[in-house]
């Protein structure tokens, strides 16, 4: 008898607090993702870190050897100093001497990567003055940037998911669960295919040093805003119609991050989804939501009161040849 009566007090416990329990397991498993992609990165990239460091101090040993009046000092401020020009996308390198990185399709390139927060990283602005810019066009540019996707994709998700829905739920009978479930997975298709998969294909024969994984790599990490900038287009050295080029990098970008945003607010509507997603909201208590709307109904009917009171007035004040009279006046009146 104790153990059934403890028992149930456990479930109504779980129960009134389900909000919270679920939170809690969505910040431990976040914090549990984190740790093993954490590990996985590690034993997967540090022994091809480890063979590069081995390769490169050979390197420099043997470059030292062969030129014994170049002192391990000098070269190395001559490699440090190589090194922060190709940080900021400048390369001593002949056969990329000739493409510049601040001509007016790269900058557009570099604006848009900058407003929609992917940030390759490969071009950054050298002058004190471009870094204040960019501060500046950023803190203006990325909420007009977040307002623009927002107001596009809300016109778009009326006619690619909201009336094909309700135009099978209504005309054929099928149940909006279900149309809505399968539209999603149709919708999803459709995008990998024309976002990920072809033009990974087209970047695979575009880009002489890239195979289609890397290719598909790209365009992941560039339409998710992750922007790591170890695979950027059009800086090759023999890259042909640069210009054209990076001006379709830029449309692809943009249309390519609207599409995304289509998927995911498809996905997001979706009933089941909305369920999981309420697990771990807080709830709002009854009596809140019951003051909440008291208030709200004796704000709407003092204020239906008063433009009633107001449209009076505005009567009166055009019947210039109506004269008020009191009611002691019209008594009078009716006496005499």
């Amino acid at each position: 008898m104790l153990q059934s009566l403890a028992g149930s007090s456990c479930v109504r416990l779980v129960e009134q607090h389900r909000s919270a329990w679920c939170f809690a397991l969505l910040v431990l498993g976040y914090l549990l993702y984190l740790v093993f992609g954490a590990v996985v990165f590690s034993s997967v990239e540090l022994p091809y870190e480890d063979l590069l460091r081995q390769e490169l101090s050979k390197l420099k040993q043997r470059f030292l050897e062969e030129h014994a009046c170049l002192s391990e000092e000098q070269l190395e401020q001559f490699l440090v100093r190589v090194l922060e020009a190709s940080n900021y996308g400048v390369s001593v390198l002949s056969n990329a001497s000739g493409n510049w990185n601040w001509d007016f399709t790269s900058s557009l390139f570099f604006a848009s990567t900058v407003l929609s927060t992917t940030g390759y990283g490969h071009t950054v602005p050298l002058s004190d003055g471009g870094k204040a810019f960019c501060i500046i066009y950023s803190v203006i540019g990325i909420p007009f940037t977040l307002l623009f996707l927002t107001a596009v994709v809300q016109r778009i998700i009326v006619y690619v998911t909201r009336r094909p829905v309700l135009y099978f739920h209504i005309h054929w009978g099928f149940s909006k669960q279900v149309v809505a479930i399968i539209h999603a997975m149709v919708l999803g298709f459709v995008t990998v295919s024309c976002f990920f998969l072809i033009p990974a294909a087209i970047f695979s024969v575009l880009e002489d040093d890239w195979n289609f994984l890397e290719s598909f790599y790209f365009c992941f990490i560039s339409l998710s805003t992750i922007g790591l900038g170890d695979y950027v287009p059009g800086e090759g050295y023999n890259q042909k119609f640069r210009e054209l080029y990076k001006i379709g990098i830029t449309c692809y970008l943009l249309m390519g991050l609207i599409a995304m945003l289509v998927v995911l607010e498809t996905f997001c509507e979706l009933h089941e989804l909305k369920k999981f997603r309420k697990l771990f909201y807080v709830k709002k208590d009854k009596e809140e939501d019951q003051v909440h709307i008291m208030e709200h109904d004796q704000l709407s009917f003092s204020s239906i009161s008063d433009q009633a009171a107001s449209m009076k007035d505005d009567q009166k004040a055009n019947e210039p040849f109506v004269n008020s009279q009191s009611p002691t006046s019209n008594d009078s009146s009716l006496n005499n």
